[in-house]
Parts: C-alpha cells; sequence; structure tokens
C-alpha cells in the first residue's frame, strides 16, 4: 500500500524557513511519506500541494496572539504573519477536506485558536504554575505526568490512566474552542491535550517527535492510518 502523504508545517528565522527534522523521521517511523510545506506568499500558490496532502501535523513555534488572554512575554515572541497565513491556509484546507490533523505545542494552540478557543499569554505568570519551559529553568529539561480522559484517542492509544511527557510552553490553553475536548491535563490543571469528537483532530502541548520509541508514538500512527483511511 502507498504511504499517504503528510504535510508537515515549518517555522521561519529571519530569511530561514526551518524544521527539525525530528518530526520528518516521525512522520516516516508510522508510515507516512512527509512533505515539507513550503510557506508560499498566497494561498493560491499553496492550493494545489495543500489539495494533495491527506494529512497535515502543524509543528511547534512562536507565540499566537489570536484569543489571546494577557500580554506576550519578552521571551515569546509573536508568530511571524508569513506563518500564521501559511498555517492557516493549510489548516482550512484539511478542514474542507477532512483530512486528519495533528498540532503539537503551538500546533495544540493554533488549532484550539482557530476554534475560537482562549490562551493564556503567560501561564506561569497569569496562574502560578511551575516553569514548563526550559527557557525558565536555565536550560533544564521538563518532564511530568499527564492523566487521560477516559474514552478518549488518548487514552485508547496509551491503556494506562497516565503517561510521562516534556515540556517546552510558555503559552496554555485558557478556553476550548468550538467542537473540542480535553484528553489530558497535567497534575496542575494544565490542558495538555485536546481532540475532535471523531479524532480527526488531535493537539497536544508536549512535543511526542522528540520521544521516539516511547507510547507517543501512537499519535503518528493515529495520524497516519487515519490519513491512508482517506486514500
Amino acid at each position: 500500500m502507498s504511504r499517504p502523504l503528510i504535510g508537515i508545517t515549518t517555522s521561519l528565522t529571519d530569511s530561514a524557513q526551518v524544521l527539525p527534522h525530528r518530526y520528518v523521521e516521525a512522520v516516516e517511523r508510522a508510515g507516512g511519506a512527509p512533505l515539507i510545506l513550503a510557506m508560499a506568499a498566497s494561498a493560491e500558490a499553496q492550493q494545489p500541494v495543500l489539495e494533495q496532502i491527506d494529512g497535515l501535523v502543524i509543528t511547534g513555534g512562536p507565540g499566537i496572539t489570536q484569543g489571546l488572554v494577557g500580554d506576550l512575554p519578552e521571551d515569546l515572541p509573536a508568530v511571524d504573519a508569513k506563518r500564521w497565513q501559511a498555517d492557516c491556509a493549510a489548516f482550512t484546507r484539511a478542514q474542507v477536506r477532512r483530512r486528519p490533523v495533528l498540532g503539537i505545542c503551538y500546533g495544540m494552540q493554533f488549532i484550539n485558536a482557530q476554534l475560537g478557543g482562549g490562551l493564556y499569554a503567560d501561564v506561569q505568570e497569569q496562574l502560578g504554575v511551575g516553569a514548563h519551559s526550559p527557557k525558565r529553568t536555565a536550560g533544564r529539561d521538563i518532564e511530568h505526568d499527564v492523566e487521560l480522559e477516559p474514552g478518549t484517542v488518548l487514552a485508547e492509544m496509551v491503556r494506562a490512566p497516565t503517561a510521562k511527557v516534556n515540556s517546552f510552553h510558555i503559552q496554555a490553553l485558557e478556553r476550548i474552542g468550538t467542537g473540542l475536548e480535553v484528553s489530558a491535563r497535567g497534575a496542575d490543571g494544565l490542558v495538555e491535550a485536546i481532540e475532535g469528537e471523531d479524532g480527526r483532530l488531535v493537539g497536544v502541548q508536549f512535543h511526542p517527535e522528540a520521544m521516539p520509541g516511547s507510547v507517543w508514538d501512537g499519535l503518528f500512527l493515529h495520524l497516519v492510518r487515519r490519513a491512508a483511511a482517506a486514500l
């Protein structure tokens, strides 16, 4: 069987379009054909590619301002307009075509914002929780457990009440978008995963691509299987 084509979004740094290779590796391991999406200047230029992909990964990134509660802190720059435009075009087309989407960190926040949800600008400052980004721990890695909500895609994937995740975020979900439900929370109450009712949309606050060989490989398997079913 042919591999489903999985589009992967990128970040913009100065004039360079960048993507950590581990996203590509995670999609390939799961049986997908990774396709890095260009940030074209117009939706028209993107459209032919977006009509071909069978699934979408929205990767980590900078600060989201849509649906924002509070002001972005100095150590979290706002998303570049070019990336925002490209991400909006890719997500909108995936929605219209009913293709599966996996949002990672910024990607989860992006999905939530697109569906009318709210977002804390700096959850550590606003809610008084511990640091969730190595930017705030002098580079020290952060790991913690999440609790899975029974009956969700994540719960069926993990088949355990809790699982360990990494953490790289400063923003966090404040209000859940329309049609979404919470599928995992941290011990501090922060939302760590969301999904749509049919599991076509899945978003996680952590970075599963940075945890190869863990239970979270299942997120990419889920995406690729849903994409293959649409072929």
